[in-house]
């Protein structure tokens, strides 16, 4: 049995894939369009397809954590704020998986434990140990303050991450549909061209296979351009909302924890001396 040649059994896969999806979603105008369309129109949907899985994939993904890192922000803020020990929580080992703030306040206690006490471990003498530890410096609350600076930026660049799928998507899928309607309205040109017959019915097939691909070019850009400003607003909703509450911690530890004069150990090297 003879081999299909590469091109042909690339056309009949194409084929197959539009009947299978463009037809029960956007009907027979596009299938036909698509039927109608170049090899190099061909390709420049395969890759717009692709792209649109990856940019729903990169939407629903990033709604979920965004969904899911509110109600876990929600829930450590209403345990935090209902102690005025800031430190309560990281002593009893709570854990809130998923919320952003969380990672910012246990960077500031493992900082702030290690200028009390030595030490970030948290056992059973932990409070004794807390109680009677020597107030920290405000240079010392200036290294805690990096360090949640730092979780800040870390869980910023985290949320953000394949964010680029997204723009690149809003901004170049337009451009692949441009390229492949012109490429395709050439090939139709030179084809009613070489044929010496140019009348409208001799057109109209290779330019409906042609503007088909700016039309799958906008369904693609358009969803992802709403994903993405939908997306890119709650994260810097939520990148402000740790900052205002790093802020917050470290007010609590500064006046909870800081001394502003010597602390008692120094004032006694100095009464010694």
């Amino acid at each position: 049995m003879p081999l299909l040649p590469t091109t042909t059994l690339l056309d009949c896969c194409c084929l197959h894939l539009a009947d299978a999806m463009l037809s029960p979603l956007l009907g027979d105008s596009l299938t036909y369009a698509f039927r109608e369309s170049t090899l190099p129109g061909k390709l420049i949907l395969l890759v717009l397809f692709c792209g649109s899985i990856f940019s729903w994939s990169v939407m629903v993904t990033k709604l979920r954590v965004l969904t899911f890192a509110r109600r876990q922000t929600e829930r450590f803020l209403a345990q935090f704020r209902a102690d005025r020990k800031p430190l309560r929580l990281y002593e009893n080992g709570a854990r809130f998986d998923g919320a952003p703030i969380f990672e910012i306040y246990e960077a500031g206690c493992l900082e702030m434990t290690f200028h009390l006490l030595g030490s970030t471990e948290v056992d059973e003498t932990f409070r004794s140990r807390l109680e009677i530890a020597d107030k920290i410096s405000p240079a010392q609350l200036r290294a805690v303050n990096a360090a949640m600076e730092r979780a800040v930026g870390e869980c910023s660049l985290a949320l953000e991450s394949q964010l680029i799928l997204l723009s690149t998507a809003v901004a170049g899928a337009p451009f692949l549909g441009l390229l492949g309607t012109v490429w395709g309205v050439m090939d139709t040109f030179v084809g009613v061209a070489q044929a010496g017959k140019p009348n409208l019915a001799a057109m109209a097939p290779g330019v409906s296979g042609a503007l088909i691909t700016t039309v799958i070019a906008l369904l693609v850009a358009i969803p992802a351009m709403f994903g993405y400003n939908f997306i890119l607003t709650s994260l810097r909703s939520l990148v402000v909302q740790m900052e205002n509450f790093a802020a917050e911690l470290l007010s609590e530890f500064e006046h909870k924890y800081v001394a502003h004069g010597p602390s008692l150990s120094e004032r006694l090297a100095a009464f010694k001396g």
